[in-house]
């Protein structure tokens, strides 16, 4: 019996993300009175014993190349194998692309009761009861997951990291990796920015802003601050940003330390993407604006005059001329 948790990776190393994880399956397992372990596929260049300080004591590592780009199919069944090799009886990944993907497969092959988007540890008192947000986080479920695999996907930025001392033994799990049904025959990938997924800090932008002319502001202040840039629906139809970057209902889901909206106006549909953050400043005009209802700061007040005098202000502080 233990509790089984799922370490992300890209490009060879281990995502934020899967701190997080890590922190949640050790507590979850200290909780249960039972070993945190944890599974990890492809090859990375991070050193893989030292995520033992989230208090993980044991690393089943399936070093296989062909797992370096996700593939849900093959993902499910790997981690599915170490699960029933290591006597598993939780499984934990988080609620991001990858685990999204390969939860639901996971919850099918094992016969296990699934919660997606959990976002606190599991109430043991009288069951196993877990806490996740339903209606775009307007409100809160509580699931009672009796099965006797469980599956938990986290919500990102949902549970603090916690990073002590210690290592982990990182073992060869030995697991058939089947030739992959899907072939990639491209990546096309952004250089230079923080992934949206990843970023602590994100600057957004709306149909505020007039054009993609005057996006340069949106970009010099992210770029001082150390964020990643996001925009509506609306600016991405147009054709002002690339899709990649359209948070919402409809386009990506993140939960950043630090949302700064500006010239958005805050429709439910935006806000259910956004609504995750833990801190929400809003520059607008319009002071009847749904944005301000949601956010923690406000400035009403136009960009084009408000976000010159912030860049200002950030350079002054960097000592940037």
């Amino acid at each position: 019996m233990s509790v089984l948790i799922f370490i992300d990776s890209a490009d060879g190393h281990v995502k934020k993300s899967s701190f997080e994880a890590l922190t949640y399956g050790a507590q979850l397992a200290k909780q249960l009175g039972t070993a945190a372990e944890a599974v990890l596929l492809g090859t990375v260049a991070d050193d893989v014993a030292a995520l033992g300080k989230y208090g993980v004591t044991k690393i089943h590592h399936v070093a296989n190349e062909t797992l370096n780009h996700v593939d849900a199919q093959l993902y499910t069944k790997a981690i599915a194998d170490v699960a029933t090799a290591s006597g598993a009886t939780v499984i934990v990944l988080s609620h991001n692309l990858t685990g999204k993907a390969v939860a639901p497969r996971l919850s099918a092959r094992l016969k296990a009761g699934l919660v997606a988007g959990a976002v606190g540890l599991p109430n043991t008192a009288g069951g196993f009861v877990v806490k996740k947000g339903v209606f775009s986080s307007k409100a809160f479920a509580h699931m009672n997951v009796n099965t006797a695999m469980k599956i938990i996907s986290i919500s990102p930025n949902s549970f603090q990291t916690v990073a002590g001392e210690g290592t982990a033994e990182v073992v060869a799990a030995q697991v058939t990796v089947d030739s992959p049904k899907v072939k990639i025959t491209a990546t096309n990938k952004v250089t230079g920015q923080v992934p949206l997924s990843e970023a602590e800090l994100v600057v957004s932008g709306g149909r505020g802003l007039k054009g993609p002319e005057n996006w340069g502001m949106v970009e010099e202040l992210a770029g001082l601050i150390g964020a990643a840039t996001a925009c509506s629906r609306a600016v991405a139809d147009a054709h002002w940003r690339p899709h990649h970057e359209h948070v919402g209902q409809t386009g990506g889901s993140i939960a950043p330390n630090l949302y700064l909206a500006i010239g958005i106006s805050g429709a439910i549909q935006h806000l259910a993407g956004v609504n995750r953050s833990k801190v929400i400043v809003v520059i607008n005009k319009d002071p009847e604006a749904p944005f301000f209802k949601a956010a923690d700061y406000g400035i009403v007040g136009d960009a084009f005059d408000v976000v010159p005098k912030m860049i200002a202000e950030v350079k002054k502080l960097k000592g940037v001329a």
